[in-house]
């Protein structure tokens, strides 16, 4: 027992001794609007794991709203922690090669991060700061008030990857982070109309130029249509400006040419 207490007072005087000596973390305050990364795990043959971590700029342009998601972690190993890391995850996805935390302000990992003190963990230590995991599906909603959407920040985490560890820190799942879009989202073209006042085709939106568009109109101007087999009569069908044919001087000239028949 006494050792235990020992052992506790001992860890809360480093805790106390290191935080004295760490530069803390600034708080983010003017990240740009709107600003969106997201991180998705891939998938990975033989092992269930999904999830991701998007990163929005803050209300009021103050820290990261992150949203984190992971399911089918494992039945053992647990609790899970993950933190942004200090490197890109490379093309042959090892996770490995991601190197240490995120840590611009030289904290290090040396003792544990104090939550009730988050500007002493280091920046890319999420679980740390806000919670780890401790089941095999898991989604969050927080806050950072010390990571940047900034790439001109040191907290920038933007062109970075997450890494989810076991609690042994066995690295199980990497991801990288990409800046996604929001001010232009894919085009709509909506639908192609064939029909308009002047019965000629026209599309309503103008679609892509690898869409297949019909040029079939429902009614074609000036130009025969070809009696249907129903059709009793031998003379040519026409429709549109072609039945003006039809008019007083026309109808006198069907007449005089069936008298002379």
């Amino acid at each position: 027992m006494l050792v235990s207490v020992i052992s506790l007072l001992a860890a809360a005087s480093a805790v106390s001794a290191q935080s004295s000596t760490v530069t803390p973390a600034p708080q983010v305050t003017s990240n740009p609007a709107g600003a969106k990364y997201v991180a998705m795990l891939p998938e990975k043959e033989g092992s269930a794991l999904s999830g991701s971590i998007e990163g929005t700029t803050g209300a009021d342009g103050k820290g990261v709203k992150f949203a984190v998601s992971f399911s089918g972690l494992p039945e053992m190993g647990g609790p899970f922690i993950y933190h942004i890391h200090a490197k890109p995850v490379p093309e042959d996805g090892n996770c490995t090669a991601t190197g240490a935390h995120q840590d611009p302000y030289m904290r290090g990992e040396a003792t544990p991060c104090d939550p009730s003190m988050p500007e002493t963990c280091q920046t890319g230590d999420l679980s740390g700061k806000h919670g780890s995991v401790d089941a095999m599906s898991f989604s969050a909603e927080y806050t950072d008030a010390y990571l940047s959407t900034d790439p001109s920040d040191p907290a920038f985490f933007g062109d970075l990857s997450f890494v989810i560890h076991l609690a042994n820190k066995t690295r199980i799942g990497c991801a990288n982070f990409a800046m996604v879009d929001m001010d232009h989202s894919p085009p709509s073209y909506g639908t192609v109309s064939t029909t308009s006042s002047s019965d000629m085709a026209h599309p309503s939106v103008m679609p892509p130029h690898n869409a297949t568009v019909s040029t079939t109109a429902t009614a074609t101007i000036g130009l025969p249509v070809m009696p249907s087999s129903s059709t009793t009569t031998g003379l040519p069908v026409f429709s549109g400006a072609a039945v003006k044919v039809a008019g007083s001087a026309g109808a006198g000239a069907l007449l005089a040419a069936a008298l002379v028949l």
